[in-house]
């Protein structure tokens, strides 16, 4: 695994830990109102874990082309979610 890989992959670690913890914060809550600035981050890590895969996914791309996956770069989180539209 490349040194670009492996950081993609701390990244993407650091950031389903915390989408772990805030799950779990938000499974105990009893006020559905209440909250709103996890369910928010939670929204916001799930689009940058989104961004990482695709990322990820760009760079084995360039690989298998015999490209510097060095070369790719993250997209703009408003063009990796819409492809899921």
């Amino acid at each position: 695994m490349s040194e670009g890989d492996a950081d993609v992959h701390q990244r993407i670690t650091t950031l389903v830990e915390r989408e772990h913890e805030l799950r779990a914060q938000l499974s105990e809550e009893h006020d559905p109102e209440g909250r709103a600035a996890e369910r928010a981050e939670l929204r916001d890590i799930e689009v940058a874990l989104d961004v990482c895969w695709d990322l990820l996914r760009q760079r084995d791309a360039r690989r298998a082309a015999g490209e510097n996956p060095e070369e790719a770069s993250p997209r703009p989180s408003g063009e990796v979610e819409g492809y899921l539209q």
